[in-house]
């Protein structure tokens, strides 16, 4: 599949898809945090005593002791997808963010109302971009995020942030992270492995609050990005219309080697669109023995249930015996309580 058609399918799932969920939760009643608490002895306490957790625990006992299959700190590098891995992504928070920027912009200029691509938006008119094609679609998603500099579109992150409320369970979107996956980052890093967000989101908006979410620094955060230009007058950094890279599927491998230069041990992502497998396949060739793991959303009652048609990601995880984390079967909670 070649970028165009790769930028449509991202941008259209992203603002336009239909919201595929089944039986929705219950409000989160998970951990407080992301911290692992110090004085415990399971590190993981959010997991139910499965096999994969079992797996887990016995894989980084193993690499980070003594032994010939220990891996130099240097070289625990572990890298997690993010929507549908770290936090819920039934709708998108791309997409929240994106319908967010349309109200803002029309609130400061109502004429825009009137305008297209932002009369489509607010009609929740699908047609218009299914008709207006790349053309729409990318002049929609270059009117909300891009002909601002960094700091002002961090800015607006932050403020949407503080004030959004997830559509079906009515909480702040701290709150649809996993705390499953909050401990593990956490254990991760407790014995020595630099941890990584690898996002097919836009990498600014997931840098907004990857600090505060997920223990990541914000130069530990990879994801979509359009082109950046120096503005003199400004003497800042303003992003272009133009896509610089969709990191998705074999374009997360790509941007991994870039940003970080050497193959990850450890990788987490998700059962849903498959755009993570080119990552698992890259940190399973690693020289030091690795990690792979796919969330499987399977839990209608707590969070969502859904697969791909083709079951490719879990047949691929049978063919190369990648982890599958059954959100029904291996977790005890799902999600952060704050």
């Amino acid at each position: 599949m070649n970028r165009k058609i790769n930028l449509l399918t991202f941008i259209f799932f992203c603002l336009l898809s239909c919201k595929q969920t089944s039986t929705q939760s219950t409000e989160p009643n998970a951990a407080d945090g992301i911290t692992v608490s110090a004085v415990s002895d399971d590190p993981l306490p959010s997991w139910k005593e499965s096999t994969v957790k079992k797996d887990i625990i016995a894989y980084i006992d193993k690499v980070t002791k003594e032994s010939r299959d220990f891996i130099p700190t240097e070289s625990r590098i572990a890298v997690f997808d993010n929507d549908g891995t770290l936090w819920a992504e039934k709708p998108l928070v791309q997409e929240l963010f994106a319908f967010y920027r349309v109200k803002k912009m029309v609130g400061a200029d109502p004429e825009l109302a009137q305008k297209q691509p932002f009369k489509a938006v607010l009609d929740k008119d699908k047609s218009y971009f299914e008709k207006g094609g790349e053309k729409a679609l990318v002049e929609l998603v270059a009117a909300t995020h891009t002909g601002m500099t960094e700091d002002e579109f961090e800015a607006g992150a932050k403020d949407f942030f503080k004030a959004a409320k997830y559509p079906g369970k009515n909480v702040p979107l701290k709150q649809i992270r996993y705390q499953p996956q909050l401990e593990l980052l956490d254990y991760l890093r407790a014995k020595g492995f630099k941890t990584f967000i690898v996002t097919g989101g836009t990498v600014e908006l997931v840098r907004a609050v990857s600090e505060d979410y997920y223990g990541i620094p914000k130069e530990q955060v990879i994801g979509t990005s359009f082109k950046y230009k120096f503005n003199d007058a400004k003497d800042a950094i303003q992003r272009d219309p133009s896509l610089d890279h969709f990191n998705d599927k074999e374009g997360k491998p790509t941007a991994i080697q870039l940003h970080i230069g050497q193959r990850p041990v450890f990788a987490c992502g998700n059962e849903g669109g498959a755009g993570d497998l080119a990552m698992l396949r890259f940190s399973q060739g690693s020289k030091y023995l690795s990690f792979q793991l796919i969330v499987n959303h399977n839990d209608s009652i707590r969070e969502y249930n859904y697969q791909e048609k083709d079951n490719l990601s879990l047949k691929t995880a049978a063919k190369y015996k990648y982890h599958v984390i059954s959100m029904k079967d291996d977790w005890e909670k799902v999600f952060a309580d704050k």
